[in-house]
């Protein structure tokens, strides 16, 4: 029921509409930004993912780059700046040295304190390593699974190694960075609880200070691609894999790791907190804006935030296949590559559609994405939106309540017992399904060459 109900509301309002808006409204004076960059080029395409991306081609990829400080740029001409800094993709790593670049050019741009990125096992290795001590704080790599029958399934294992090896590749680089996090999912069509548990002890045994355990989550194009390929997604198990992951991370009296949020683990060992403490670590992810936290976070919340929430209540994102949130407007950026170019060649920036948030559809999305983060704090809320969140969502919380879904409801915050983290979980695949439902308008739209590079063969 959960689950038709969020999918029947991101329906509702994640909708893309055409836009002709040259450039992102400019920012809000006093408001804290982050800013988000997107690389969409890849080794190869992984049959799960719904991101923007494209095989890899150095031709493609050059001038790619290039036009990415070019768009940076004109973010500041409208007045922005920024003290953090994401990239994801795609594999932001596929070129480091032009990468390195543009992370350079945001430092001496904005006033940037800490730079997150995502990669892939293969750029485990010294001589990446090396060009991103120090210009990254934190890496997060995407792993899925160390078992080697799903990493062939996915097709990953020819293109990042053995799971012993991935593994190896962790562990060496985990000194390498403020902190290093293990992307993991839960509920593969051929993952078996043996395998979970196994995957779950080698993240144990890699020695990262962070990992996150996705739930699969399928846009219906995707879905029916993975049904193809690897059978088809059963939620009806998703709820025991995830208490699985729940138990043998953070459950216990003396647990190694910790809930940073729904489905986000941080070890429990005090140096790895002081050093992200000390680093004022705080990890991200676009397309989650959150100010669950209440302004800046404390010492102890910079250490347990997960890269899908953010501190940052809005941000302008660049790139091809980027995914603005300013005011109640989210902003796509054209998925197509060529046009991308053409765009900023021409001093525009490449949107091409919008959606619009009602105050009810801000509520709702202030509600879920604070309690995935793990706590809701009332008092703001009544002072965003000028209601109580009881008077505002009184479907939301009256179904939460009967759910048993809080372990605290004070006149200060709700906060969440185990099962209303499970509901969160829910609640955000859902969610996020239906943003990879937005992307596959988005992705509709490409032709010729760049449809085929995509979709395949009969495109």
């Amino acid at each position: 029921m959960l689950t038709a109900v969020v999918r029947q509301c991101t329906k509702q309002y994640l909708r893309l509409e055409p836009t002709d808006d040259a450039r992102v409204p400019a920012p809000v004076p006093g408001q804290r930004y982050m800013l988000y960059m997107h690389v969409p080029f890849c080794e190869r395409l992984c049959p799960y993912c719904s991101f923007n991306r494209f095989p890899f081609s150095e031709k493609r990829a050059v001038p790619y780059f290039e036009n990415l400080r070019k768009e940076m740029m004109m973010l500041k001409d409208l007045g922005y700046d920024f003290d953090s800094l994401y990239v994801g993709g795609g594999t932001p790593t596929i070129m480091i040295d032009e990468l390195c670049d543009t992370i350079d050019l945001a430092k001496e741009t904005f006033s940037i304190q800490e730079v997150s990125s995502e990669t892939n096992p293969n750029h485990l290795i010294p001589t990446y390593l090396d060009k991103l001590q120090g210009r990254v704080q934190r890496l997060s790599v995407g792993v899925q699974s160390f078992d080697d029958g799903l990493l062939k399934q996915m097709d990953r294992y020819d293109k990042y190694g053995s799971g012993a090896e991935i593994l190896e590749r962790i562990s060496e680089a985990s000194p390498y960075f403020t902190s290093l996090n293990v992307d993991m999912i839960f509920n593969f069509p051929a993952q078996t609880e043996d395998i979970l548990i196994s995957d779950i002890e080698k993240v144990i045994a890699s020695g990262t200070s962070q990992t996150t355990f996705y739930p699969l989550m399928a846009s219906p194009s995707v879905a029916r691609s993975l049904a193809r390929t690897v059978g088809r997604v059963d939620y009806a198990r998703e709820k025991t894999y995830y208490e699985i992951v729940s138990e043998l991370l953070a459950g216990g009296s003396d647990p190694l790791f910790e809930h940073g949020s729904a489905w986000t683990f941080n070890k429990r060992v005090p140096s790895v907190v002081a050093q992200a403490q000390d680093a004022s670590a705080v990890p991200f992810l676009p397309m989650v804006p959150n100010s669950s936290r209440g302004g800046s976070p404390t010492p102890d919340q910079r250490a347990m935030i997960d890269e899908y929430v953010v501190d940052y209540e809005e941000y302008p994102a660049i790139g091809s296949g980027g995914i603005t949130y300013l005011g109640n407007r989210l902003y796509v950026n054209t998925f197509s590559v060529n046009d991308y170019n053409a765009a900023i060649a021409s001093g525009r920036m490449s949107l091409m559609g919008s959606t619009t948030f009602s105050k009810h559809d801000r509520m709702r999305y202030r509600f879920m994405m604070q309690l995935f983060g793990l706590r809701l704090d009332k008092r703001q809320f009544e002072r965003d939106f000028g209601c109580t969140v009881e008077q505002g969502l009184p479907v939301e919380m009256a179904f939460m309540k009967a759910s048993g879904a809080f372990d605290r409801d004070t006149p200060d915050e709700l906060t969440l017992t185990a099962k209303g983290r499970y509901l969160m979980v829910v609640m955000m695949r859902q969610f996020f399904i239906g943003v990879n439902n937005l992307r596959d308008q988005a992705r509709a739209a490409l032709v010729g060459e760049e449809r085929e590079l995509v979709f395949g063969e009969g495109a």
